[in-house]
């Protein structure tokens, strides 16, 4: 079912089955086309800045290739505690301290989007902040062991067993958490 008020020829940067899924949801048709960035931002950028350079960054290797009608999306996630800025981790070893570091804290999760056309550009972001209980390393290993959540900023996907045992409570959009904003997506597609 495809939700048609929306006349772009909409391209989704992205590898992620979750950023996939939730855009489908939407009821959106779209394409998926990436390209290869190397995710590195100034050091002297703070929090949501990051993610906003890294979203824009993406978006910049689309554009000398656009059609008229083209509108890409491109995304970036990251989980901050505190003002340290928690990526996605390299290994076991780097999961296991990252999900030590938000066991028993509150943390935000901070996704930016762009959307990018021919004639313009527009980047938003939205911040959620989640509350981890404390968990017992017997926890974390098994969720790592199970799961490898290599791929996803702070070591942790909301919606798997983590999410259901670990979340105490959330502020702002579960869906932000899992990598995209999808209701404020919504309302920045209508008016863009």
């Amino acid at each position: 079912m495809t939700f048609t008020t929306i006349s772009w020829n909409i391209i989704l940067a992205s590898k992620s089955l979750r950023r996939q899924s939730l855009l489908k949801e939407l009821g959106i048709d779209f394409e998926i086309i990436t390209k290869e960035v190397e995710e590195v931002y100034p050091p002297e950028l703070k929090r949501e800045k990051v993610a906003v350079f890294l979203s824009e960054l993406k978006a910049k290797a689309f554009n000398d290739e656009l059609n008229d009608n083209d509108l890409v999306i491109t995304s970036d996630t990251i989980v901050c505690l505190g003002n340290e800025i928690i990526g996605k981790p390299r290994g076991r070893e780097d999961a296991i301290a990252m999900l030590g570091k938000l066991s028993g804290n509150k943390h935000e999760v901070i996704t930016a989007v762009t959307l990018l056309s021919k004639q313009k550009q527009h980047t938003f972001y939205e911040v959620t902040e989640v509350y981890f209980k404390t968990l017992t390393n017997q926890e974390i290993e098994y969720y790592i062991d199970n799961y490898e959540p290599f791929d996803k900023a702070g070591s942790y996907g909301i919606q798997e067993w983590i999410g259901y045992i670990a979340i105490e409570k959330i502020n702002g959009s579960y869906f932000n958490v899992m990598g995209l904003p999808v209701k404020k997506l919504y309302e920045e597609l209508i008016k863009f």
